[in-house]
């Protein structure tokens, strides 16, 4: 065999070697890393037991009185009910006392009704033009800055249950108890409650 054809023969076997050697290389061995799918955050409110809405029995609502109802309202469940005997007239969501301002338990009744309280506790210095210069202090303990006059935070709905101010009412619910001791109910709770109950009324706070 002339050696230019050897020559020849050899260089298109190395090369066909090496194309297959490539080959393998990129079937088994090592890979590029595949993209990793990073997890979707969770907001905020993913991580807030969702509530409830009020919940009415009409059949049971209509047989209420002033004088037939009375209150529980169970911590744990963070839900107050409107009763009449053992039935449930109403089942409202509600948010309680947090840790260090825990709402008391125990046997209570209505001590007052205040369709429009504001608090002599918390709320708001504002000057001449509504502006609050000063949030979410307490009025007893803090003096009015100059110009200014305080304005104590809305409790609509209000119904009284300890002389200390601990009562029930329209307030924010963030399904948590996130209050300063009252029970916070939604509007349509506090109103339905307001509108059944009457000074004297039981209301049972615990488990």
């Amino acid at each position: 065999m002339p050696r230019a054809l050897r020559i020849l023969l050899s260089a298109l076997l190395l090369t066909a070697l090496a194309s297959s050697i490539s080959a393998q290389f990129r079937l088994f061995g090592p890979r590029s890393p595949r993209p990793t799918t990073q997890p979707k955050m969770r907001g905020a409110s993913a991580y807030i037991s969702r509530q409830e809405p009020l919940k009415v029995n009409q059949s049971v609502l209509k047989q209420a009185t002033p004088d037939n109802v009375h209150v529980r309202v169970s911590l744990p469940k963070q839900r107050a009910y409107l009763m009449v005997g053992e039935q449930t007239a109403a089942d409202s969501p509600i948010s309680s006392g947090k840790a260090g301002h825990s709402t008391p338990s125990g046997n209570f009744s209505v001590l007052e009704k205040d369709p429009d309280h504001r608090s002599s506790i918390y709320g708001d210095f504002v000057d001449g033009s509504g502006r609050v210069v000063r949030a979410g202090i307490s009025a007893k303990i803090d003096s009015a800055p100059s110009g200014t006059h305080y304005v104590g935070a809305p409790m609509r709905w209000f119904m009284r249950l300890t002389g200390e101010g601990v009562g029930m009412h329209v307030g924010i619910l963030p399904g948590y108890p996130a209050s300063h001791g009252c029970i916070r109910m939604p509007p349509d709770g506090a109103k339905l409650f307001y509108d059944s109950v009457k000074i004297g009324t039981p209301v049972a706070v615990g488990d």
